[in-house]
This record gives C-alpha cells, structure tokens and sequence, in this order.
C-alpha cells in the first residue's frame, strides 16, 4: 500500500522504516531536505526499498496516487496549519491520518470540518517512541469504520503482533480483535486519542511512582548526615540508626526487572538510565508535560471521575520546572512573619 508521511522526526523516520521493510511505497515530507534524504538513504539500506521524497507539499501530494493516504507525526499545535495548507491539495477519497498526540476534541472537530469536501480524517495514538522500529507501535485508533479498514495493511505492518506476548487467561478466544496484535479501532473520531490520552495519563503516575519510591530509597541514608540534633526548623531524625543504607540503585531495579510484580517496560528504561548514570548527574530535574496529562485531568474533571494519582503526578512536573516557588517563598514568609516554626 501507498502512504504518505510528513514529519520525519525521531518516530516518523523510523516509522517509514519499518513499513518499507514490510514492503508499503513510502513519499515523505519535511521542512528539511536533508532530512528527506537522510530518511531516503536509510530506506534504501535499512529497508532495501525506495521512496519518494519532497519538501513542497503540492511535490510531495503530487507523487501519490488518489484516494490518497497521507500521515502526519508532527507536534499537534501545528496540525491545524498544516491541514489548511494540504486542503486545497487534497481530492474527495483521500485520507488524513494525525498519528501525534492531538486533543481528541481537535479531533472531532477536524473530521466535521473535512467530511463535506470528501476527506476522511483518522486519529492514531501512537505509542512505541524511539524502540518502535524494532519493537513496533500500539496504535489507537478513532475513526470511520471504512476508512480504518481501508488503512488496515499499514496499521498492521506497524504494530507488534503477538510476539511472545502469551494470551490473556481467560479472555474468549472467540473474540477477534486486532487488539492482541497491538492495534485496535477504538470507537469514532477522537477515540484513538482519547484512549491515548489517557494512556499517557497512566504513564504519568507510573513514571511519578517509580521516581518517588528510588527517590525514598536513595534518602535511606540519612541518619548518617547528622540530622539527629533537635532544631527549631527542621524536625530531628529521632532514629538516625533506622536510616543507615547505602542502596546501589542500580542494582536494585535491576533486581525489580525480574520476577517482581512491578516488573514493566518503564521499570526496564529506569534500571537502563542508572547502568549508565548511576546518579543521573547528567539528567536535569527539569520534567516537561506535552499535554496529555492536563487533558486527561480535564476530561476527569468533566465526567466528575476521581484521578488523585494522575493529578498529583502532573503537579508534580510542574513542581519540578519551579512553578511553586512562589508558593515556598510565601511559605517562608508567613513562617517568619510568625515566629518561624
């Protein structure tokens, strides 16, 4: 099958990639022609395949064949020019597919406006990142029914299939779904990404446990410090001897990766960071959010849904960025006013 991809970022490279190897015609699009190389030549070797390439949008539109397929994996504040740019270009039948991490209300409201001039418009959560070349990508997918069938073979060549993921106990194994080859039609326009949506709201709070359980083991060595005298601004440790661990976190996730129940991909990444960077003194404690986050905790809100872990995790990050200090400095500043305890 034919696809055109514009953004070929660190996952939209790798993308086309892994569908020139299952043998898709690639066209593909970027601001910068080196990259349109880069992405070329990387096709040609690491796929033994050819794809077109072009800069100029009415180029790149030029070299597919109607109905065309079009996938856009660029930051979804700029999904909307692009579209406005591509619609003139674009005929009744052709596709558009946004696999970044749109709003799903975006979402909803891009496929009202394309439906009256034919345009079908297909929303891809996509998750996988940078390993999704050689692992594949859990796509979710909202959209109409005949046009995500229409794209099946590409979602298909994406995904990771069953692998050595052993079957859910208990699951019917009469149910055919394509969720158990890492790839579902999760519902109408704006599905894909809800349901993407709140997947990174999840990855939020996981990431967020993880930090703060290594954070409370790499403090388990405070009662060496010295905080076991009384003091009328910090409360005294009252059992130093409790508190005199030297963990090697390291090892310790290490140890977690293998049969323990908190076993995971992230939990792997983590013990993969403190192998190479035991103290992480080259990573920044600066966490950004993308969105997601904010826009699962506003759908929370609406539907009048309790997410205590989720919101926390998210202000967290915001803590991490400074946001509070403000906030401590008027702390301090009652503190004094009263007496400082």
């Amino acid at each position: 099958m034919q696809l055109g991809m514009i953004g070929l970022g660190r996952m939209g490279q790798n993308m086309v990639v892994r569908l020139a190897r299952a043998g898709h015609q690639l066209v593909v699009n970027d601001r910068s022609a080196e990259v349109v190389a880069q992405t070329q030549e990387r096709i040609k070797t690491e796929a033994r395949g050819q794809a077109a390439g072009a800069t100029a949008l009415r180029d790149f539109v030029g070299a597919l064949t109607p109905p065309r397929a079009i996938w856009l994996m660029i930051p979804a504040g700029a999904v909307d020019r692009l579209i406005a740019d591509l619609v003139p270009l674009l005929g009744r039948g052709d596709v558009l597919i946004d696999g970044g991490n749109s709003h799903y209300i975006d979402d909803i409201r891009r496929a009202r406006e394309l439906a009256p001039q034919g345009i079908e418009y297909v929303d891809v959560g996509t998750s996988g990142g940078v390993w999704g070349l050689e692992r594949g990508y859990c796509l979710m997918i909202g959209g109409p029914d005949a046009a995500v069938q229409r794209l099946d073979p590409i979602f298909k060549a994406l995904a990771p299939g069953r692998g050595e993921a052993s079957r859910t106990p208990g699951r019917d194994p009469a149910k055919r779904s394509t969720a158990e080859d890492g790839y579902l039609h999760c519902g109408p326009s704006g599905a894909g990404h809800f349901v993407k949506m709140v997947h990174n709201g999840i990855e939020y709070g996981l990431m967020a446990a993880y930090a703060e359980g290594l954070n409370i083991l790499k403090h388990a060595n405070v009662g060496k410090q010295g905080r076991d005298s009384a003091s009328a601004e910090v409360t005294p440790l009252r059992h130093p001897e409790h508190f005199q661990y030297d963990f090697d976190l390291a090892d310790v996730t290490e140890l977690w990766r293998r049969g323990s129940v908190v076993a995971s991909w992230l939990l792997d990444l983590t013990a993969s960071a403190l192998a190479e960077d035991p103290d992480l003194a080259k990573v920044k404690a600066q966490v950004p959010d993308s969105g997601e986050g904010r826009w699962t905790l506003l759908a929370a809100i609406e539907a009048g849904v309790p997410a205590m872990v989720l919101s926390a995790s998210l202000y967290e990050r915001f803590t991490s960025r400074g946001a509070d200090e403000f906030a401590c400095k008027t702390l301090q500043a009652m503190r004094r006013k009263f007496g400082g305890h």
